[in-house]
């Protein structure tokens, strides 16, 4: 299965925000070590070919991670073209923002798309897992065919939007937590989340690979 994690530098919110390095080490390495663990598996970086995000790439070739660059804007499009530049069946989209995603369940996800006929397996449809714990397993053949429908700016930003606005089209398999605890933010979205997510990073007493989302939250800062 393929990993496509979204990364680029010109975030409005927070820029450079998937290379800033917390206890030394940048997001975006935070988040390719815990997909590392999930092993028969390949990760690709998808960012654009703009000049600035040629350190996402410089990254990415350090570090042996496959990066295929396209649009800036229209990252539908640089996703469909990643999919079809490495000939994947299927590929699993994954934030770049998301440094802490679990492992287990992108697994659990993979799990039900093999295990099913599906064309999207999401937990965010409704969310009930902490955002920046979201994962996504997408047919590339019905990704294909939704890219031709896609007229929308927000569908060409967002990606799986058009799967949402028009799911009577597609087979789709929400998986839920027993809990909703969509209310945490686990993301590196804003200065705020940054901060947030230092703060859970500081206060980790082994590797960050051995945190699964729930130890996460009982890290989660009160105050």
């Amino acid at each position: 299965m393929l990993f496509l994690i979204q990364a680029r530098l010109s975030s409005a919110r927070l820029p450079v925000k998937v290379l800033y390095e917390l206890n030394g080490k940048p997001l975006l390495q935070y988040i390719c070590s815990r997909l590392i663990l999930l092993q028969g598996n390949s990760i690709g970086v998808a960012t654009s070919v703009e000049t600035k995000d040629d350190k996402i790439e410089e990254f990415c070739i350090k570090n042996n991670i496959k990066c295929y660059r396209g649009s800036l804007q229209n990252v539908a499009k640089r996703i469909l073209d990643a999919a079809a530049y490495y000939n994947a069946d299927a590929f699993v989209r994954i934030n770049g923002d998301s440094p802490l995603l679990d492992p287990q369940i992108v697994e659990k996800a993979i799990s039900i798309y093999k295990n099913g006929n599906y064309d999207l397996v999401t937990n965010t449809y409704p969310r009930s897992y902490p955002i920046g714990q979201s994962v996504e397993v997408v047919r590339a053949s019905a990704y294909k065919n939704a890219y031709k429908k896609m007229t929308t700016p927000h569908h060409f930003e967002h990606v799986t939007k058009y799967f949402y606005d028009h799911s009577d089209e597609f087979r789709i398999n929400n998986f839920s937590h027993n809990k909703d605890l969509s209310n945490y933010r686990l993301v590196v979205d804003t200065p705020e989340d940054l901060i947030r997510m230092e703060r859970i990073i500081e206060s980790m007493t082994k590797p960050h690979t051995h945190y699964n989302f729930e130890e996460l939250i009982e890290l989660y800062p009160t105050a």
